[in-house]
């Protein structure tokens, strides 16, 4: 699973809002606090916390978070119809997601 180092990446580089339907950058804390701050979350750090530990407000975080839109990694896939367990690209990797998302942001 991600680490907070990857989550925090991922918010800082690729995060976009969703304001009125609208993708919205993330550039600073006074659109979260608009729209999330009932929640207690009013900064990057409090929704980068609130999407990491799964909190109690995290259904709405979430929900606020327009989907990343990420690269293909760097280098390419290894083998993009096989298993990760078989050697290939897709499927559950638990903690070696990491290496795999710091090649696709």
């Amino acid at each position: 699973y991600p680490n907070l180092k990857s989550v925090r990446e991922l918010v800082y580089k690729r995060g976009y809002g969703k304001v009125g339907n609208q993708r919205i950058p993330l550039t600073d804390n006074a659109l979260i606090e608009k729209h999330l701050g009932r929640f207690g979350i009013i900064c990057m750090e409090d929704l980068i916390h609130e999407i990491y530990t799964v909190g109690p407000n995290f259904k709405y975080a979430a929900n606020f978070l327009w989907p990343f839109k990420l690269n293909t990694p760097n280098g390419g896939w290894r083998r993009k119809y096989n298993h990760f367990n078989d050697g290939g690209d897709f499927g559950l990797r638990e903690d070696s997601i990491n290496p795999l998302l710091r090649r696709m942001v």
